[in-house]
């Protein structure tokens, strides 16, 4: 089978946002690999012994972005830019139901060095960091999102530009800055 273009994918995205039903149905078998690899390398990250699996979490993302009924989609970066974010609030809501339920116990962790953020040596955990990561959204917004998109999402810099209708050197400088910001916060928490 082809793989689909983006082009494909993009138009199916806007039929649907004017309420195909029948281009959704043709949608999800095209994106369906991409969101399986995207969910495998979230929970590449997460402890050993996770009891989330990746198709399960394929489909609870899938499910949160089928019931989106205003969702206005443009284009694929945006669709999985979406995708990064519905995926990183349920691994999130996963991690706070699990600690909740072990009164702080064994929850789910993140390598910071794969997300690109810290040594090799440290690893923060998945709720550390996304509560750093909304603690940077309240003061710079922008950054919040363009490392969301990256780390995430998996987005290059090129498509996290075209994601957020921002130049790609914006985008390398905030990552860089938000980097540091985020590194300086975890390590101190």
């Amino acid at each position: 089978m082809a793989t689909p273009s983006r082009k494909d994918v993009t138009d199916l995205l806007i039929d649907w946002s004017k309420g195909d039903q029948e281009a959704l149905n043709k949608l999800m078998p095209l994106v369906y690999d991409e969101l399986h690899r995207l969910a495998s390398r979230y929970l590449r990250h997460e402890r050993p012994g996770h009891t989330l699996q990746t198709t399960a979490l394929v489909h609870e993302a899938y499910l949160k972005l089928v019931d989106q009924r205003d969702a206005n989609w443009q284009n694929r970066v945006q669709f999985f830019a979406a995708a990064a974010q519905v995926m990183r609030h349920v691994l999130v809501d996963y991690a706070r139901r699990r600690r909740a339920s072990k009164r702080g116990g064994d929850y789910c962790r993140l390598s910071l060095d794969e997300a690109r953020i810290s040594s090799e040596e440290k690893d923060a955990d998945l709720l550390a960091l996304n509560e750093a990561l909304n603690n940077l959204a309240a003061i710079d917004p922008q950054q919040s999102r363009v490392v969301e998109l990256r780390v995430f999402g998996g987005l290059t810099v090129e498509e996290t530009a075209e994601a957020m209708g921002i130049s790609p050197r914006t985008v390398k400088r905030e990552w860089s800055m938000a980097k540091a910001w985020l590194h300086r916060q975890i390590r101190n928490q």
